[in-house]
């Protein structure tokens, strides 16, 4: 199975590139070429730092209809953190600009005054246990085997709101406040949290990617 590590220029290859390996992504090709996206079995999508920033690094290889080339193909796509919002159909972060839309959905900055009047910490960066949708345990996901109590970890001054909740995978509370952790359209999920940081959990999670 060839698994490509999209390198955007603007993600944490490396630690990412770890995790796929022990997780058993034997035959995994880190590139950033269009050829390697579009003919590979399994596509993930990391990134980090601002929207519009990745959004442009994409742009700048001419990779954008690759990606979603390779969505049409039906082959499984994970998104991690900023790639996943990128998943979605625009953000607002530093003005408005539009991502790849292939789960509709907005990207705007968490709160930073909660629902009593007091100061959100943004970003937030910790560990979280995730809330899995009730609806959604009865289809398969790369988290069925995520367990109540389960961590994971996240670094984000963002949150993704989808706009079909058919969509929403799972999601965490950061004082009082409901935030996405994940989603899910078709083949393509999106996690907000790290899995290359979320120790066995995370590792758990690449591996049911990884037999989508």
């Amino acid at each position: 199975m060839k698994v490509t590590l999209l390198d955007s220029g603007a993600s944490n290859i490396n630690s990412v590139s770890r995790a796929l390996t022990e997780s058993g992504a034997g035959d995994l090709i880190i590139s950033s070429e269009p050829k390697n996206i579009v003919e590979a079995d399994r596509l993930v999508l990391p990134g980090v730092g601002a929207f519009k920033n990745g959004m442009q690094s994409l742009s700048d290889r001419g990779l954008t209809d690759s990606i979603i080339k390779f969505y049409s193909s039906g082959r499984p796509l994970l998104g991690i953190c900023l790639g996943m919002q990128m998943l979605g159909s625009k953000s607002f972060e530093f003005g408005e600009v539009d991502g790849l839309n292939l789960i509709n959905g907005q990207t705007v900055q968490i709160p930073k005054v909660t629902s009593s009047g007091g100061k959100r910490i943004v970003p937030f960066v910790g560990w979280s246990k995730i809330k899995v949708q009730e609806q959604k345990t009865i289809f398969w996901s790369v988290l069925n085997d995520v367990r109540e109590n389960d961590s994971v970890y996240f670094t984000h001054s963002y949150q993704f709101n989808v706009e079909n909740t058919k969509n929403l995978l799972a999601t965490y509370d950061y004082d009082g406040h409901t935030i996405t952790a994940a989603i899910k359209h078709e083949n393509v999920t999106g996690l907000q949290f790290h899995p290359e940081k979320s120790g066995e959990v995370g590792l758990k999670i690449l591996r049911s990617f990884l037999l989508e």
